[in-house]
């Protein structure tokens, strides 16, 4: 499986699971689009931070 679980690391630096089983990521106009494999979707206003695809995480910065 390719998918990936995605965080968030907040404004105070705090980072959380903010979609699991992730096999979509689409930046829009300073935004991310993110949708999973059970067809759930989140848009955050963040950039990516980190991705490590053999760990399957990927991690995303909110925008300040």
């Amino acid at each position: 499986m390719c998918e990936a679980n995605v965080y968030l690391i907040d404004k105070e630096g705090n980072e959380k699971l903010l979609l699991e089983s992730v096999d979509r990521i689409t930046p829009v106009d300073g935004m991310v689009d993110l949708e999973n494999i059970f067809n759930q979707r989140k848009t955050v206003k963040a950039k990516i931070k980190e991705m490590a695809l053999v760990a399957h995480r990927i991690v995303l910065e909110e925008e300040q």
